[in-house]
C-alpha cells in the first residue's frame, strides 16, 4: 500500500474534526478559567457549568470562529469586528439561556461600563475581538497542524472511537450537570 492512500485511509471528514476541535478547545477554556479562577480566589475552583474539566462555551466559540473567520485572510479589521460581534451575540445567548433554564448566572459584568444587562460588556466584547485574531492567525493554526500530525499516527477507527467515548462521556456529563442544578 502507498504512502497516499495510509494518509487518506487516516484522515477525518470535517465533522470529527469539529469534534475534536471542541474538546481541545473546551478544555484550554476550563484550563484557562480555572488558573485564573485559583490566582483571584486562592484556591481551586471548577469553573464552568460541567463536573468534568471542559468548559463547552470555550469549544462552541472556537468553532464559530473557525467557521466565521476561516475564510477571512489577512483583513485584522474585519476579523476583530466579526469575533467581536459573533462572540458577543453568542455569550448573551448562553447567558440569557443558562439563567433561563437554571435560575444562576455563570458571569456577570454589571459592575462593568458600557455591559448589556450584565451579560456582555464592551470591555470583554474588545477583548474577544483580540483573541478572535490570535485564534485565528496563530491559535488554531497550531492547534490544527498538531491534530493532523497526530491523526496520521492513529488509525481512523480508533479516532472514531476516541472521539464517540469523548462524546458519550460528555452527554453524561451533561446528564449529570444538569441533574445537579435542577
Amino acid at each position: 500500500m502507498n504512502e497516499i492512500t495510509v494518509v487518506e485511509k487516516r484522515k477525518l471528514n470535517n465533522a470529527p474534526k469539529a469534534i475534536i476541535y471542541f474538546f481541545i478547545y473546551s478544555f484550554i477554556g476550563w484550563l484557562l478559567e480555572v488558573i485564573y479562577a485559583m490566582y483571584v480566589e486562592r484556591r481551586f475552583v471548577n469553573r464552568g457549568f460541567l463536573f468534568g474539566p471542559i468548559c463547552p462555551i470555550y469549544g462552541f466559540g472556537a468553532l464559530i470562529l473557525i467557521a466565521s473567520l476561516g475564510k477571512v485572510k489577512g483583513n485584522r479589521f474585519l476579523k476583530f469586528f466579526v469575533a467581536v460581534i459573533s462572540f458577543s451575540v453568542f455569550e448573551y445567548i448562553v447567558s440569557y439561556v443558562l439563567e433561563v433554564m437554571f435560575n444562576q448566572r455563570w458571569w456577570d459584568y454589571s459592575n462593568d461600563i458600557l455591559n448589556l444587562n450584565g451579560r456582555i460588556s464592551l470591555l470583554y466584547s474588545l477583548l474577544w475581538g483580540v483573541l478572535g485574531i490570535l485564534f485565528t492567525e496563530k491559535i488554531h493554526p497550531m492547534i490544527r497542524g498538531q491534530v493532523e500530525k497526530i491523526s496520521l499516527l492513529i488509525p481512523k477507527v480508533i479516532q472514531i472511537c476516541i472521539i464517540c467515548a469523548l462524546v458519550a462521556g460528555f452527554i453524561i456529563d451533561e446528564v449529570f450537570s444538569i441533574l445537579g442544578y435542577l
